[in-house]
């Protein structure tokens, strides 16, 4: 059975992933999560992570938060980790800024995660939220919507299943979904490397 390993920065990507993944993934591939305690950690891990993997046809995701750094510079540094490690399947994908500006791209997908009605009609066609990826602190904007409803691990979890894959509002997230859906679908294809 073939795997993809995810490298993530924290629980709440885990419980996000779990309901999108099935939906993109084929059914002969294993999905493993290794979340980190921040991005601090991921970065001092990753290498010795990497490293220490053993299962030769394992593919890599690491997923890591922009906040608010420099998005080439991150993926720059992620990317020469990964390199450093002897690995040649990998991606590395950035969410900008935070994984809750995926979220509030997809305003359904909070409205029927969290049980709140309203939020699409209300926001979603405004800005900031056509442009989610260009809020520098979406988890304090998602808490506000929702009147502090929204929590970063049990909405992760409530949300994930609903996120619409198809959704393009978030530059981050369609660039995560097709990085994903193309490696998981074809992992008989030459190897992945170091994908943008």
């Amino acid at each position: 059975m073939r795997e993809i390993v995810f490298f993530l920065e924290e629980l709440s990507a885990v419980e996000m992933l779990k309901g999108i993944l099935p939906k993109i993934m084929p059914e002969d591939c294993t999905c493993r999560y290794v979340p980190f305690e921040g991005k601090s950690d991921l970065e001092k891990q990753l290498l010795i992570k990497l490293r220490s993997y053993q299962k030769p046809d394992a593919r890599f995701v690491i997923l890591r938060d922009k906040d608010a750094g420099d998005c080439k510079q991150i993926k720059a540094k992620l990317l020469d980790i990964c390199a450093k490690s002897g690995k040649s399947d990998f991606i590395v994908r950035i969410a900008c800024h935070e994984l809750e500006s995926w979220y509030l791209a997809d305003l359904a997908a909070v409205e029927r995660g969290l049980g709140i009605k309203g939020l699409v009609k209300r926001y979603q066609e405004r800005n900031p939220y056509r442009q989610p990826d260009n809020l520098p602190s979406p988890s304090k904007k998602l808490s506000e919507i929702t009147t502090h409803r929204y929590q970063k691990l049990s909405g992760s979890r409530l949300i994930g299943p609903h996120l619409d894959i198809a959704n393009t509002r978030s530059k981050s997230f369609s660039a995560f979904v097709e990085g994903v859906y193309s490696d998981g679908i074809d992992l008989t294809v030459a190897p992945v490397g170091v994908v943008s």
